[in-house]
């Protein structure tokens, strides 16, 4: 056997030339014994030859393309000298040793003597596995382009369209032999073509433009947002020649992207009117509101409020509020009649949505208007729901309009149906509101008037009692009683003032006459007075030697004081000591009043300083209205400071009051 895969025999140029070859080079005898073999075919068989398994390769087996191993006697060295002819190219899988494979092209030429008899035959193998792991690669590649449901489409650098997937198809409702050769262009809207210009420039900078979101346009002139991804194409030498484009139709992402910002504006729009419907007890602003959020989320071009009020025909309603058209565009026209179209939502009967309006049946029956008056706005699309109030009334109806026919969804309906529901209730609420506050009014209007009328005759009384007191002799035992009846007209005739200063405060009436004058002199004045008449506690003054000057209405202040000493009394019938105190800081003069006696419940605390109100554990057993403490917050808050209460249930309470210094 003659071996050629050492080193290059110089003194044999034919050898030289074979074993330097880059294809697989061996010569087998007539006989399939292989006689000579280069370097890379021992590469290629993955070992060599060795005596005794040399006769047609015997250490490499040989396959079909299809997987059919083939026999030494079929191999194409052997059909070559059975058949005496030489075999241009077959292919064949080579199994190695090692178990791996390679795919090979084979060729076989005859080798002749001088006599022209066959003594051998040449054999070529050319490896071609990297080619067929390409074609392989090519050919999932082909079918992922033809599968995708992306639309994949390459191009030149001069945008002209080189390939076209079955997806683009779909997508753009271009075939194939329309779309290759033509520009991409043909796809891109008027608008957007300065785009393309950017997308190449990117691409010839071997750029990759990935998730570009724009719209591009369907064959019938639709357009469709799409997410891009386009990838430079490089030749062998890795030049670029033009670009690949990933087109995804993202219309459903679009779509719900929408959605969720619909939403999300229903829900601020229903959240910001629930919040301020809730805080509202004024029908107008409440109706201004309902209005004004449902013409938003219909995305009608003007909805309006109209109030179920008949006048003596029972066929009129009030225009009660109006969005998004002024209310001049409906005062020339007057009211909506009691028509087919109207009578259904002023019944509370249901809600009606319509197309449109001027196609439907009820719809322009009665004269003179036949339909909507001139300079009526245009209303195609048609929307009208009741406002029924928890009692089943009627209250009103909302109407929407819009001049382009089917606006309005079963959606709009039902937002609308709900609003109104709740519009109802605050409705409700605010006519209770209305009513309470008309009997309020009357109720302050009646307080002030009776005490105004009851001052004269609890002063006359007075005066004659005053008289009979002293033309009665001092032994007369009728003396003590008309004493004890003074004492109770003193009572009522300062029960009528704070009624007075009362019904002054609401209509806000309440005088004050600004004076300087000493604080400390005053609390001394009004707790020796106080300790004067009462026997049953000790009063402790605790306040600073200096003045304290204030600038304030000394009758109001000492009002405030007198009220506070005989509250501390009154409520602490088992105490027996009251405790003041009197210090400033901070441009502010403090004056507290301490008792300890029963307490104040902290959920009292909250209202202690509302008109009437009481605490109920001990208003069975302690006279009063509930009058005092309000008089005495509101004569504090008019001067600029603040009164506030500390206490806990069984200790006592301290109340204090601030007003600010001179």
């Amino acid at each position: 056997m003659i071996e050629m895969d050492g080193a290059v025999n110089t003194g044999n140029p034919a050898a030289a030339l074979i074993n330097g070859l880059p294809v697989a080079v061996y010569i087998c005898d007539n006989e399939g014994f292989i006689t000579t073999y280069n370097e890379f075919a021992k590469q290629l068989w993955g070992s060599k030859p060795v005596n005794g398994e040399t006769r047609w390769l015997g250490n490499v087996k040989t396959y079909t393309l299809d997987g059919m191993l083939v026999s030494p006697c079929q191999s194409l060295s052997a059909h070559s000298l059975s058949a005496q002819t030489d075999a241009l190219e077959k292919k064949f899988i080579l199994e190695r040793a090692d178990g791996s494979r390679k795919y090979i092209n084979h060729h076989t030429s005859l080798i002749r003597d001088n006599e022209g008899l066959i003594s051998g035959v040449i054999n070529t193998l050319i490896d071609i596995t990297a080619q067929k792991e390409d074609e392989g690669k090519q050919a999932m590649l082909a079918a992922i382009v033809t599968s995708s449901d992306d639309a994949i489409i390459s191009k030149t650098l001069d945008g002209i369209i080189t390939s076209w997937n079955h997806a683009a198809e779909k997508l753009f409702g271009y075939t194939e032999q329309e779309a290759i050769g033509r520009s991409i262009t043909m796809l891109i809207p008027d608008d957007r073509l300065s785009e393309e210009e950017h997308i190449i420039n990117q691409v010839s900078s071997s750029q990759i433009v990935d998730h570009f979101e724009t719209l591009r346009q369907h064959k019938t002139g639709r357009l469709i947002p799409l997410s891009l991804t386009i990838s430079p194409v490089k030749d062998t030498s890795g030049n670029i020649i033009g670009a690949s484009k990933i087109a995804r139709d993202i219309s459903k992402q679009k779509q719900a992207e929408q959605q969720l910002q619909h939403y999300a504006r229903n829900l601020e729009i229903l959240n910001s009117f629930g919040k301020s419907v809730a805080e509202n007890l004024d029908v107008q602003t409440i109706l201004q509101k309902v209005t004004d959020a449902t013409t938003q989320l219909t995305g009608a071009e003007y909805g309006a409020f109209f109030y179920n009020k008949l006048n003596e025909n029972g066929e009129a309603y009030m225009l009660y509020t109006l969005s998004g058209a002024p209310k001049e565009a409906f005062e020339k026209l007057g009211m909506p009649r009691n028509t087919d179209v109207f009578k259904t939502t002023f019944r509370g009967e249901g809600i009606i949505r319509v197309d449109d309006i001027t196609k439907d049946q009820r719809y322009g029956k009665y004269a003179p208007h036949h339909g909507m008056p001139k300079g009526h706005l245009p209303v195609t699309s048609y929307l009208a729901v009741p406002v029924i109030s928890k009692h089943g009334s009627v209250i009103g109806g909302l109407l929407y309009g819009h001049s382009k026919p089917a606006m309005f969804t079963q959606e709009h309906e039902q937002l609308v149906d709900g609003i109104a529901a709740q519009a109802a209730i605050a409705l409700d609420n605010a006519k209770l509101y209305e009513e309470i506050s008309i009997i309020n009014a009357r109720k302050d209007e009646f307080i002030g008037l009776a005490s105004h009328e009851l001052k004269t005759p609890v002063t006359t009384i007075n005066g004659y009692l005053q008289i009979i007191e002293r033309s009665l002799a001092g032994s007369d035992r009728n003396a003590g009683f008309i004493t004890k009846a003074r004492v109770q007209v003193g009572k009522l005739s300062n029960l009528i003032s704070d009624l007075l200063d009362v019904s002054k405060i609401i209509t806000g009436q309440l005088p004050l006459s600004y004076a300087t004058f000493n604080l400390t002199d005053l609390l001394a004045e009004c707790t020796e007075v106080m300790q004067q008449t009462c026997t049953t506690h000790n009063i402790t003054v605790e306040q600073p030697e200096e003045p304290i000057i204030v600038n304030a209405d000394q009758q109001r202040i000492e009002q405030v004081i007198v009220n506070l000493l005989s509250n501390a009394i009154k409520y602490s019938p088992q105490a027996n000591e009251v405790l003041v105190k009197l210090n400033h800081n901070n441009g502010q003069a403090t004056v507290s009043v301490q008792d300890f006696g029963m307490g104040i419940d902290p959920n009292d605390q909250k209202h202690i300083f509302s008109r009437f109100y009481r605490v109920e554990h001990v208003a069975a057993h302690i006279s009063g209205l509930g009058i005092g403490l309000y008089i005495c917050n509101e004569i504090i808050n008019r001067h600029g400071g603040h009164l506030s209460v500390n206490s806990q249930l069984g200790h006592g309470a301290t109340f204090s009051f601030q007003i600010p210094l001179n």
